[in-house]
Parts: C-alpha cells; structure tokens; sequence
C-alpha cells in the first residue's frame, strides 16, 4: 500500500470519528436514565465497543470504494456516503441534546435509509465493502427499534418535561 493510499484511509477513519464526536459532546446524563426503556435494551457499556467496531468498518468501507473507483468514479455513492454519516451524527444531538427522541426517530429512519443507498451503490463497485456496512445497517435497525420504543414509552419525554 502506498502512502497516498494510507493518508487517505486515515482521512477515512477521522471523517468517521469526526461523526461519532457528538456522542462524546451530547451524552446521555440523568434525563436518559430516567426515561423508561424496553426490557431488551442493550447495556450502556455495550454501545461504545460496538460502534468503535462499526465506525472502523464504515471507514474501511468508504476507503476501499475511494481506492477502487476514486472520488470521479464514485462519486455519487461516496456523497451518499457522506450524507449517512451527517445522519449518523446528528442523532445524538437530537436525541440527548435536544432530548427529542421523535427527532431522533425520524433523524434514525433517514440514516436507516442513506445506509441501505450507500450499501446498494458500493455493491457494484466493491462487494466487500458493501458487505463491511451490512452489520452497521443490522445495528442502526436495532437502534432504531430501541428509539421507537423508548420514545413510545415516553411520549412526555422533552426537554420541558425533564425540568
């Protein structure tokens, strides 16, 4: 590998931790813990492994898209690469930052979505790297049920409501 090719798997791996940022600017605090939550919810120290893992294999994912097709041959899936991971970081500001899960639903389903495009364009370009985001898609599927439900047992749950 190149050094060029090795400056830009980098780059890949600190856009994808740029995004996973918010969680460490927005966390979830006494309001989150009040909430009431579904039975099958994960435990808190789950989270932070499971998304490292994750976000490793979203950045080898766009990395090796880039290296196949380049930023010209790739284009539009690596701008709909871009965009999951603008939903991707924007949930935790909406969810415990504005402490919206609702946002954070809705917020949950267009990431959902921009995860399943992204997937479908890397598979022609690179079938590994489409394969890389398929337990990111699994988990955001997870995360998204565990939102909904959290926000259905909660339906007072704003920030008026947790003053």
């Amino acid at each position: 590998m190149d050094m060029a090719s090795i400056i830009a798997l980098a780059g890949f791996v600190a856009v994808c931790f740029l995004a996973a940022l918010t969680g460490a600017w927005f966390r979830p605090g006494a309001w989150y813990e009040r909430l009431k939550k579904p039975s099958w919810r994960p435990p808190n120290r789950l989270f932070a492994p499971v998304w490292t893992v994750l976000y490793l294999m979203i950045a080898l994912a766009g990395w090796r898209v880039w290296r196949h097709a380049g930023f010209a041959g790739a284009g539009l899936a690596l701008a709909v690469y871009a965009l999951q991971l603008v939903f991707n970081a924007a949930w935790t500001p909406l969810f415990f930052g504005l402490r919206r899960p609702a946002l954070g639903f809705a917020d949950i389903v267009l990431l959902w979505l921009s995860i399943v495009a992204t997937l479908a364009l890397f598979l022609p370009l690179d079938g590994f790297a489409a394969a890389l985001l398929a337990p990111y898609l699994a988990w955001v599927t997870f995360a998204g049920a565990l939102n909904f439900a959290i926000w259905r047992l909660n339906p007072a749950a704003s920030p008026q409501a947790s003053r």
